[in-house]
């Protein structure tokens, strides 16, 4: 497990390694598992080492609102928040991708940030990467009509699969953008009329 924790976390130092290995219990789920749901206590810090999980908000109506993916390399901010509050999850987390988590105990995160540095500074990376992008989608929700939302969405789910060809359905995206499914087919054969897309069964292939 050294070497796939070197690999995914290169930025951690060999002391921290050896304390998540001494600590860590490594856990895998399929794609389509819930892993947080709201009203949770969260017990573990999530480290990602392989796999993909969304990240969003589930509300009343049992719709969903996407904030992020988590992926190798990264961690669950909203996780870390929780445990410095001992505060209940506002979040769900469900696989996309079938996924390998190292769980480190929520009782060694205020130890490690005065222990070792490169986990001080990866904490504080993860706040502030989260942060950023929250604030994106807050943008894109005020400020920004419907279709710039769909380009928008569109486009952070293209980069966080490096990939143009999105398995996404229409009313997966109207769900996750508060909207109709009409509204997203409609928006979307737009798109594909100016040639910034092509429209397919089951999945969306974006040309720019």
């Amino acid at each position: 497990m050294d070497d796939v924790i070197k690999k995914t976390f290169p930025s951690f130092s060999n002391d921290l390694i050896a304390d998540i290995e001494a600590n860590d219990s490594i856990q895998s789920f399929k794609t389509g598992t819930i892993i947080m749901r709201t009203g949770q206590y969260i017990k573990n810090t999530v480290l990602v080492t392989k796999g993909k999980i969304k990240v969003y908000r589930e509300g009343e109506d049992g719709g969903e609102f996407f904030m992020y993916y988590l992926q190798p390399g990264q961690a669950c901010a909203i996780s870390m928040v929780c445990a410095t509050k001992s505060e209940k999850s506002q979040i769900m987390a469900k696989v996309v991708e079938d996924v390998e988590l190292i769980m480190v105990p929520l009782s060694l995160m205020d130890q490690w940030m005065m222990k070792h540095r490169s986990w001080y500074e990866f904490v504080i990376g993860t706040y502030r990467s989260r942060f950023e992008e929250v604030l994106e989608v807050i943008d894109s929700i005020a400020f920004r009509a419907m279709d710039e939302r769909l380009e928008f969405y569109l486009k952070r789910h293209a980069d966080a699969c490096g990939c143009k060809d999105l398995k996404l359905s229409h009313q997966e995206i109207a769900s996750e953008l508060n909207t109709s499914r009409e509204v997203i087919s409609r928006l979307l054969k737009k798109m594909e009329q100016r040639n910034l897309l092509k429209l397919h069964r089951n999945h969306i292939e974006l040309l720019k």
